[in-house]
């Protein structure tokens, strides 16, 4: 069967019309049952955007400072003194350190970009640290209580157990 004789059959489906106006019926009571749950979504949504925003925006300018004032003056020089180990005036050995040159360049490259992951790594271990350390004294003052008591509990046993045996 070719292409044109499929699209030449077409199949006309006959729908009561009862059933589609139970239908739209169902589908209006569906949408303002619906309704109250999306509007809720999104304002969640939108506060969550909001509370995401407020946190990156000092992150990123934090990340801003720190690029100009400790990988950006490491580049420059890099750059000026490999600018001043290829200014030279023949030709012949200019093209033999062009090699040269461009692995020097990947290296610089690979150099800020491994400065600026352990920055960012030690940033986020500070953070996790510090984190931790609120949550790890909340849990260590409740297993010192725990252990107190618990120390307690004992010392009083043996007391009793002693006036027994006394």
């Amino acid at each position: 069967m070719s292409l044109t004789m499929r699209r030449r059959r077409r199949v006309d489906i006959a729908i009561p019309q009862t059933w589609l106006d139970r239908m739209r019926v169902q589908a209006t009571r569906a949408g303002g049952r619906v309704s109250p749950m999306a509007e809720t979504a999104r304002d969640l949504a939108s506060h969550r955007i909001e509370d995401a925003r407020i946190w990156a925006a000092p992150k990123l300018d934090q990340a801003a400072q720190s690029v100009e004032e400790q990988i950006a003056p490491i580049v420059s020089a890099f750059l000026a003194e490999l600018a001043r180990r290829i200014d030279v005036s023949t030709a012949r050995r200019t093209r033999r350190r062009w090699p040269v040159v461009a692995l020097l360049g990947g290296a610089a490259i690979g150099a800020v970009g491994v400065a600026m992951y352990r920055n960012n790594a030690q940033r986020w271990t500070d953070t996790m640290r510090d984190s931790m350390r609120h949550t790890g004294s909340d849990a260590s003052k409740w297993v010192g209580d725990k252990a107190g008591e618990v120390g307690d509990k004992v010392e009083k046993t043996g007391d009793e157990i002693s006036g027994k045996l006394s």
